[in-house]
């Protein structure tokens, strides 16, 4: 069952709130060019088309890497004809920001992950049970297939956008700076900040810790006060993000592989004429690929360079944790197809 969004008064100003800063920020931007290209270029070629794309990590990221190959394949196929700008660092706004500007037809194009798309297409949390993926193969397997050619229409719909295609944001581990966690009993009374999903908050309350959820770009000065003692994400992220400086221990749990998606503006993909749209799907195609290895090679850098700062690592038993935290398979089973659909991707 395919779920619609609702179009009530209260949806109508939620979507409002998300999309101000996004829509102001790029005006800003535009202005700034304007008055660049007045002073000191001469004026952009009025069949030329500018698109804007964002996405909400720094510039290392393998999303930006991603956004990178969309630019060079994008304006070598158009034959200079479009130009792609690119907002890394959140600078248009939040990842859910970021989406209801796509939406919009405000930003052309975003890689958001499967938990700050969650508040349009429920369905994707599907892909945020914990423990659900074996490995890279499997999810990718899983997401390339029929299940993640079904969850793009949903996102299509919900979005009114062009589903480009899936890449990942890394395999989630667990870490924090009070004491090393080997089994789910470590995790009591820790504070850990995990992605924005219910899912992973209903997981690792269920595991002992004392789950909530924050701004990404919040955690670094909420881990420094003491605010929080830790939190779950990729070896990417640890790395890029500094959080090796704020945090001692990890826990290799490898609960979660995240999923992240790119998606193109379908108002502005109608305005392209068929060459263009064609070229919009083979860059979108090469930019996921792009991201996809650039995660794998980060990790596997991160990984090495965090061993180098004297963080301490920690092989667990993922049975026991999988064992505690599957129970909750059941209990959202209704809302993302069913047990069926669920044991179908475990067994693929």
């Amino acid at each position: 069952m395919i779920l619609k969004l609702k179009t009530s008064t209260q949806n109508f100003f939620s979507f409002t709130h998300l999309i101000l800063p996004v829509s102001c920020l790029l005006i800003l931007s535009s202005c700034g060019q304007k008055a660049d290209k007045t002073s000191s270029s001469p004026p952009t070629s009025p069949q030329k088309i500018i698109l804007k794309v964002a996405q909400n990590s720094n510039v290392n990221h393998p999303y930006q890497k991603g956004l990178e190959k969309f630019k060079e394949v994008l304006e070598k196929e158009s034959g200079g004809q479009i130009e792609v700008q690119i907002f890394p660092n959140g600078q248009l706004g939040n990842e859910e920001q970021e989406a209801v500007g796509v939406k919009f037809g405000i930003l052309d194009a975003t890689i958001v992950s499967s938990g700050n798309l969650a508040p349009f297409v429920p369905e994707i949390d599907l892909f945020n049970l914990p423990f659900i993926f074996r490995d890279l193969d499997h999810f990718y397997r899983v997401l390339d297939g029929p299940v993640g050619q079904w969850m793009g229409r949903i996102i299509e719909k919900r979005l009114d956008c062009i589903f480009l295609g899936y890449c990942s944001f890394g395999i989630r581990n667990t870490w924090n700076s009070k004491k090393p966690v080997h089994t789910p009993d470590d995790l009591k009374g820790l504070k850990i900040r995990v992605m924005s999903s219910p899912i992973l908050l209903s997981a690792f309350d269920t595991l002992g810790a004392q789950a909530t959820t924050m701004s990404w770009n919040e955690l670094y000065s909420a881990l420094q006060q003491g605010v929080l003692d830790g939190a779950e994400c990729s070896m990417s992220d640890l790395y890029l993000e500094k959080f090796y400086e704020v945090t001692k221990y990890v826990s290799l749990t490898q609960h979660l592989i995240g999923a992240a998606v790119m998606i193109f503006s379908q108002k502005r993909y109608e305005t392209l004429p068929p060459p263009w749209q064609t070229a919009v799907l083979k860059a979108g195609h090469e930019a996921v690929l792009t991201a996809r290895q650039a995660e794998e090679e980060m990790s596997n850098q991160a990984f090495q360079e965090l061993k180098k700062r004297g963080l301490q690592f920690f092989e667990v038993d993922t049975q026991q944790f999988r064992a505690k935290a599957v129970s909750i398979y059941k209990k959202y089973a209704p809302k993302l197809g069913g047990m069926e659909l669920i044991n179908q991707i475990i067994d693929q």
